[in-house]
């Protein structure tokens, strides 16, 4: 979804404007082709199509096997079908000025323990402006093609990129058995020109970037329709691979050259910031020389040891980053200010813009994050303002332009009062946000938490968007998340039935109930972190699912927690990036009684799956308890627990009965001496090395 998206059009109201669009065109369809009766003039009826038309090229993830744009020249392909990736496909964190590239060399040196005179080789790359794509070669053959979808699945469009001509069909002799080559599918600038220019003679509305030209085209369930649009890829990385065959990022770009893939230039090795800021103003100011559309410029770490040393954190990797060029700005009109309660309750200003094209894209709204903002800022109604959009970031105002101010502009005056449900209002302790206290009581929390609970992260339950909840809620279909998954039973009491609704169908319903019928199996860690607990993000619900095997286990611990002397909130702190103010979040959730209700009838609907801690074979330390203190010498701290946890380890912060090893480095202290008490088994550094192996 893009920035502009968030606010204006969204997914969903894409999603609903394009089945009562298509519903419409069927019918017409109909009447003029079987029954020979037009209801509408060809002017009309051709307004409806480019209607559509945009919307699919704004939105390729609409286009459905029976969607009226699909139903011209050979029969459509089915659905396409989901493949899970045997690695995860991540998204890259992102930085923006020479300070964060500083930072990250920084926290990259840090972490792996190396000196200043260590020599830390960085790739830079461009970041090309297309879909994200993995190729899988068996035996040196292509057979597979996918998205990256979440990450962890995405779709198979094997059929529709074996008609990119600069994709190998076939890799030669030198190349490993198996190889999942990861890249980006794009279309070049002039491709992209004349294809608008073809859109438009054949009265069509043109694409919006080259962006969307490549991924509408490359999602088509007509092949014919792909085979017509002159697509590209490079290839850039890896995903799962039989062998080693370069020991440094250099050297795969290398050899998948050498392998027939097209790499994207211009490239070089850096050994510091300067280096690395020097190539990325050589790369912005060719930007509008190349073939091709970039967004940024690509930092890895060269060395793949390295690479594997760093590895992961919740979904990027540590060992790279992307420099994203300039955000783009333009002056416009603060018409208003509203107030957005999300699932926390927190209180969230959004200025409301006389409508400015920022960057290609209309932006009519821009965050100002909380009441401290507004004041430093020193934003008022009616004031001339800049707004800053880049990539997908959320629009926001930079500054106020103070010389174009009338003096009628107005003061905003942040509510005390929740402007949904009319609870007080209170920011605790140093809290910037202020919050509703009115909990559940407050429809905006109960909404904003079931939409929370069907994200991508949590359920990811394709069909039940914003739209679609609010809908629903309204509708008193749903006002709770295991009524999700009574939905389909309810919806037969329904008069009109579902299917008879604006913007429904028989074939739309069908989608729906498969989608979350086929969330009924969720992991333990995805099913904590769509609870929506403040301050539980994926990271932490993952920490707690390794911790907590199940949810009898999590609720019977949370509840014994209460008791701020008991072991159970020992433990509780213990675990790593959990302090007391996560803890006190977590307690409060699981001491309301209408909480663990939810829970109680959650159970009933799913199979909860135990969280699948990754283990690196037959590890010594998978499932035990591990703690580290003092100064370690072979690695940095963060590198060791990291290493730990790959292993299937669980990392704690604290020494307990249930530490099955301490970690002691040099100058151990007060975990040293409570280990020995305990009789915790304590290891030296080598010694914890010559464990794991």
């Amino acid at each position: 979804m893009s920035a502009s998206a968030l606010f204006d059009m969204n997914l969903e109201d894409a999603r609903a404007r394009h089945r009562k669009l298509a519903a419409e065109i069927a019918r017409h369809d109909e009447l003029y082709h079987g029954s020979d009766a037009p209801e509408v003039s060809d002017a009309d009826y051709d307004a409806l199509r480019r209607e559509l038309e945009k919307l699919e090229a704004d939105y390729p993830e609409l286009v459905t096997e029976d969607s009226p744009t699909q139903k011209v020249g050979a029969a459509p392909a089915k659905g396409f079908k989901k493949i899970k990736h045997a690695v995860p496909m991540l998204s890259l964190s992102n930085v923006f000025s020479e300070e964060e590239v500083d930072d990250f060399l920084e926290r990259v040196r840090k972490f792996l323990s190396l000196s200043p005179d260590d020599i830390v080789e960085i790739s830079a790359e461009p970041k090309i402006d297309g879909l994200s794509c993995s190729l899988r070669y068996e035996g040196r053959k292509l057979i597979q093609a996918a998205t990256r979808g979440d990450g962890a699945t995405g779709e198979d469009i094997t059929a529709n990129v074996l008609t990119i001509k600069d994709v190998p069909q076939a890799l030669p002799d030198d190349a490993p058995d198996l190889l999942e080559v990861r890249g980006e599918i794009y279309m070049r600038r002039g491709d992209f020109a004349k294809l608008n220019e073809a859109q438009e003679a054949d009265g069509k509305p043109p694409f919006a970037n080259p962006r969307n030209a490549a991924a509408g085209s490359i999602r088509q369930l007509n092949i014919e329709i792909t085979k017509e649009r002159k697509l590209h890829f490079f290839g850039y990385a890896l995903g799962e691979v039989s062998e080693r065959f370069s020991n440094t990022q250099w050297g795969i770009r290398q050899a998948l050259s050498q392998w027939g893939f097209a790499e994207a230039e211009p490239t070089g090795l850096c050994l510091n910031t300067a280096k690395l800021m020097a190539h990325y103003e050589m790369i912005l100011n060719e930007r509008a020389e190349l073939p091709y559309e970039i967004d940024g410029v690509v930092y890895k770490v060269n060395r793949l040891d390295f690479q594997e040393r760093l590895g992961f954190v919740s979904r990027s990797p540590r060992w790279a980053t992307a420099h994203k060029f300039p955000a783009e700005q333009a002056v416009t009109i603060l018409r208003d200010i509203d107030i957005q309660v999300g699932r926390t309750g927190s209180l969230t200003p959004v200025a409301r813009l006389e409508p400015i094209t920022v960057g290609g894209v209309v932006v009519s709204n821009a965050t100002l994050h909380n009441e401290d903002e507004i004041v430093r800022k020193g934003v008022k109604i009616g004031d001339h303002v800049v707004v800053q959009r880049a990539g997908d970031v959320i629009p926001q105002i930079v500054r106020v332009l103070e010389d174009k101010r009338t003096g009628a502009e107005t003061d905003f005056v942040f509510p005390k009062r929740c402007p949904i449900c009319d609870s007080e209002t209170l920011r605790e302790g140093g809290d910037v946000i202020r919050r509703c206290t009115g909990g559940l009581v407050c429809s905006a929390q109960a909404v904003e938490r079931l939409k929370h609970f069907v994200s991508r992260l949590a359920f990811d339950i394709e069909g039940l968007g914003d739209k679609i909840i609010q809908l629903f809620w309204e509708k008193g279909l749903i006002k709770s998340p295991a009524d999700i998954f009574r939905l389909e039973e309810k919806s037969k009491a329904l008069q009109p039935p579902l299917q008879e609704w604006e913007g429904w169908g028989e074939k739309s319903v069908e989608n729906l109930f498969a989608s979350i019928n086929e969330r009924r199996r969720v992991s333990f860690d995805r099913f904590i972190y769509a609870l929506g607990i403040r301050q539980v993000g994926e990271a932490t619900a993952k920490r707690l699912a390794v911790n907590y095997s199940d949810l009898a286990t999590l609720i019977a611990s949370m509840k014994a927690a209460q008791d701020s002397e008991s072991e159970a909130y020992s433990d509780l702190l213990a675990i790593e990036d959990v302090g007391p103010g996560v803890a006190d979040d977590l307690r409060g959730f699981f001491a309301e009684s209408h909480n663990l209700d939810v829970l109680a009838s959650l159970e009933k609907e799913l199979s909860i799956e135990a969280y699948d801690r990754p283990v690196a074979g037959d590890s010594p330390v998978a499932g035990k308890v591990v703690v580290f203190t003092g100064k370690l010498e072979k690695m940095s701290r963060p590198e060791a627990k990291a290493r730990a946890e790959s292993l299937g380890a669980k990392v704690s912060a604290a020494v307990s009965q249930k530490t099955d090893y301490l970690v002691a480095g040099a100058e151990a202290g007060s975990k040293l001496k409570k280990a020995q008490e305990l009789g915790v088994a304590v290891l030296s550094e080598e010694e914890w090395l010559t464990l794991i192996g």
